[in-house]
């Protein structure tokens, strides 16, 4: 069989159907395994140019150890007691910590025992709603509304204020603080899967609890992940070939052939799983006679892109940490124009990943260190390739937000890479730079995403863009399920 994509999601389902006995032909048009999780070359050195941030260790453990091997020990792994530093002044800061005890006593400081007191029911509240989602949602092939309410037990419309899927995520928090700059920070977790606070269903606050339950440092990079799982595969069996491009998805008498590679080649198989965005199928990037396998996504439905600088830079004042957020004076008006306007926001929120820092000052050597700094933006980058001034005029912002906050990047000494949304859509044909699929926006953002198995025979999807979305956990865990539907489709008992 053949695997269209060496993401996270297809690596994952490359290795589950390996160990299991089938033969597997990966084919990534890439150099390298990873997808968006990619790696950026910056003075020399590489940084993280995707995710950053690790979470959900679940789910590698349970890969991992389902395929006889210990997580801990093929990766260099190291938690984090600071999640984030959080910045709305020079004088207004707050961490967050792995704790939420510490947490809370570190908000009460900031903005009062009211507001920690609001914390405490917040971060109750975002582990009934992860507790009540993991199993009928989060593990389930293709939940829908009855499914879910069936099997959490949500029997009438009370009950689903257990999941909070009828209020945003914006207006949710402020049944928990009153405190703008706290609703501001917590809004953020909208951002994880492309969308807006002020449109997102608060059932997103479950990314506290995932927060909560730890975040890890992988020692080599978040790359590193990517190349264990393809070891692994390959030491199971799994074929990889690298900078060749699937041209088409064979389809004959309504069911899977095979793939047609850009170089003429064919690979015949009678099952296939693209980890591609699933845009990029509707569009008919992998052939007409596949499109229709999933409904077409329009330009307003999708969520965000980013513009992002890959550095190697000496920086100087704020005091970096792994993970840190530099708030705009206006967050409202941030998302109307992303969303609403679809331009860059005139002041961003800035989110810098400090590569070289952890909890420990102790552990920066000093001098230049590896910088990733994210802006979002539209996700427009197949209708609207900014100008070099539009370009400078973001990167002025951008900058300026992190002097205003304290932090200044000597840019006069980095060695940066800019990508900009158009160049996330080349990377990512078909999605306008959009990095995690549609946009959940509204309570039924969630069950719209296509499931692992599509109605073509023979045809599956794994990725951020499909069930359950984005985030490198939750696409390994689409590449498990696209691996468990397509084993269970061929009647096989081996997985």
């Amino acid at each position: 069989m053949v695997v269209v994509g060496a993401g996270i999601a297809g690596l994952v389902s490359a290795l589950e159907l390996a160990r299991a006995g089938f033969q597997v032909h990966v084919v990534e048009r890439q150099a390298a395994p990873g997808g968006k999780m990619r790696q950026v070359m910056a003075g020399g050195r590489p940084v993280d140019a995707g995710p950053t941030v690790f979470t959900m260790r679940w789910v590698f453990e349970r890969i991992f150890g389902d395929a006889g091997r210990v997580f801990a020990e093929e990766l260099r792994l190291k938690p984090l007691s600071i999640l984030a530093r959080h910045a709305w002044t020079t004088d207004e800061r707050l961490d967050l910590f792995a704790g939420v005890e510490q947490s809370a006593d570190a908000i009460g400081a900031f903005a009062g025992p009211r507001e920690a007191q609001g914390f405490r029911a917040f971060c109750a509240r975002a582990r009934d709603i992860y507790q009540t989602l993991e199993e009928p949602f989060i593990r389930s092939p293709q939940p829908t509304p009855i499914s879910l309410a069936f099997s959490s037990g949500l029997k009438s419309l009370g009950d689903m204020w257990r999941i909070s899927p009828f209020s945003t995520l914006w207006s949710a928090l402020g049944d928990h603080f009153q405190d703008p700059r706290l609703r501001q920070l917590f809004g953020r977790y909208a951002t994880y899967c492309g969308s807006s606070p002020f449109d997102a269903p608060a059932t997103l606050m479950l990314v506290a609890h995932v927060e909560q339950d730890g975040v890890w440092i992988i020692e080599d990079g978040m790359h590193a992940l990517a190349r264990a799982i393809e070891r692994i595969a390959e030491e199971n069996g799994a074929q990889f070939t690298y900078g060749v491009e699937v041209e088409q998805v064979l389809a004959r008498n309504g069911r899977i052939g095979g793939v047609r590679l850009r170089n003429g080649e064919v690979i015949e198989s009678e099952s296939v799983i693209v980890n591609a965005d699933s845009a990029a199928i509707a569009a008919g990037l992998f052939g007409r006679n596949v499109a229709t396998a999933v409904s077409p996504l329009r330009r307003d439905q999708r969520s965000l892109s980013a513009m992002t600088w890959v550095m190697n830079a000496k920086t100087s004042g704020f005091p970096l940490v792994r993970h840190n957020v530099f708030f705009s004076t206006d967050y409202q008006a941030e998302f109307d124009d992303i969303f609403g306007r679809a331009r860059l926001p005139r002041e961003p929120t800035v989110y810098v990943c400090a590569q070289d820092r952890s909890d420990d000052p102790a552990e920066f050597a000093g001098g230049q260190e590896r910088l990733l700094v994210l802006v979002n933006a539209p996700a427009t980058g197949d209708a609207d390739r900014y100008t070099g001034a539009e370009v400078a005029e973001c990167e002025e912002r951008t900058f300026a937000v992190l002097k205003r906050l304290g932090l200044d990047v000597d840019r006069a000494s980095a060695d940066a890479v800019l990508t900009t949304p158009a160049g996330f859509h080349d990377l990512f044909p078909a999605t306008g730079g959009a990095l995690y699929g549609a946009a959940s926006h509204g309570w039924m953002a969630s069950f719209s995403r296509p499931g692992g198995k599509t109605r073509i025979p023979g045809l599956y999807l794994a990725g951020g863009s499909v069930h359950p979305g984005p985030g490198v956990p939750m696409a390994a865990l689409s590449g498990w399920l696209a691996a468990a539907q397509l084993a269970v489709d061929l009647n096989s008992t081996r997985l």
